[in-house]
């Protein structure tokens, strides 16, 4: 595997046309790993998860709300981070409205 090196919170090469950017870091057979950049204010109804692995995500950077399909919202905050099973249906319900949000997202069978 060759060397890729980058800083997380570097967004000066990114297309910012769009409210969400998912940029691919890592990849392997057995586990990928994602640098997610949220433009804010971001609300997409509609558009939910389900992913076939599970995913830990952390949020470096602003603030966001997690909505899942039961209807429970998850607050997060710069710092905190998040286990998610496999096929647990969310989607992003909101982000704050002073910066980026930054995640880092682990995928893979992480149990």
């Amino acid at each position: 595997m060759n060397i890729k090196r980058g800083n997380i919170f570097d967004l000066n090469n990114l297309d910012i046309d769009d409210q969400e950017i998912i940029e691919n870091i890592l990849e392997t057979n057995n586990i990928k790993i994602e640098r997610i950049v949220t433009l804010q204010p971001y609300v997409k109804p509609g558009d939910w998860y389900d992913q076939d692995k599970d995913e830990w995500v952390i949020l470096l950077q602003g603030e966001a709300k997690l909505e899942w399909a039961d209807g429970r919202i998850t607050q997060l905050k710069r710092g905190d981070y998040l286990y998610i099973p496999a096929h647990k249906i969310h989607r992003i319900n909101s982000s704050g409205s002073d910066k980026r949000c930054i995640w880092l997202a682990i995928h893979g069978k992480l149990k």
